[in-house]
């Protein structure tokens, strides 16, 4: 893999560049994330039903609409996912919570206020609106408001739900810079891979939590 020193030599001030892939089935576009015109694109590519790849203040995600299930699909595929193994879905902002979740007890409006945006994950129970794809059949669903100013921006831009797994293939290490999501999601990803503003610093959180909210009712 490639270092961080070279990392940032290796991509430019370059607003957009493509990155050829040996065996590529779709060329893949490297644009930098503090581009408006970029997160436009990438919103536009995730209305369209494709996948982008995105950073968040953990690892590189790899992006569709929660609510499109060709979209979520296509996330399994890319990834060689099981697709028994359920996605985390990202919103914008905590209003957009009860349109993915039932029956949202008190306890959760108060640890998102207290730890959102940031790497705390919510499972709820789901509402109708999320796909089986999303939750592999279960009956939750599991959220979070990512920290991150890009995934933030783009999230904001397309006005849509997010459903990111990391982006790499599955069984290999969380990609933590755009080079490590291009080894990996590199052609299979159609058009957009958006970087941090300068690549290195924001890696895996010491921590990442994951808080299953009491949900009666509810057997697993």
């Amino acid at each position: 893999m490639t270092s961080k020193g070279s990392q940032s030599n290796e991509y430019s001030d370059d607003r957009r560049c493509s990155v050829p892939v040996t065996g590529a089935k779709y060329p893949t576009s490297l644009m930098r994330g503090d581009d408006p015109a970029a997160i436009r694109e990438a919103a536009r590519l995730l209305r369209a039903g494709e996948l982008v790849g995105l950073p968040t203040e953990t690892v590189y995600g790899l992006a569709a609409n929660a609510l499109d299930t060709s979209a979520v699909a296509r996330i399994f595929t890319a990834k060689g996912r099981p697709q028994d193994n359920p996605l985390i879905v990202h919103i914008a902002d905590i209003t957009e919570l009860e349109a993915l979740a039932d029956n949202i007890p008190d306890e959760a409006y108060g640890l998102a206020g207290a730890f959102w945006p940031g790497p705390l994950t919510m499972v709820l129970r789901r509402s109708s609106r999320v796909p089986d794809i999303v939750t592999a059949g279960l009956p939750t669903v599991a959220v979070r408001l990512p920290a991150h100013p890009v995934a933030l921006a783009v999230l904001r831009e397309c006005e849509s739900p997010l459903a990111a797994p990391s982006a790499n293939l599955s069984g290999r290490p969380s990609p933590t810079t755009a080079r490590h999501c291009l080894d990996d999601m590199g052609g299979k990803i159609k058009d957009s891979l958006l970087r941090r503003y300068a690549e290195g610093g924001t890696l895996e959180k010491k921590a990442v939590y994951l808080l299953l909210i009491n949900i009666p009712n509810v057997t697993y």
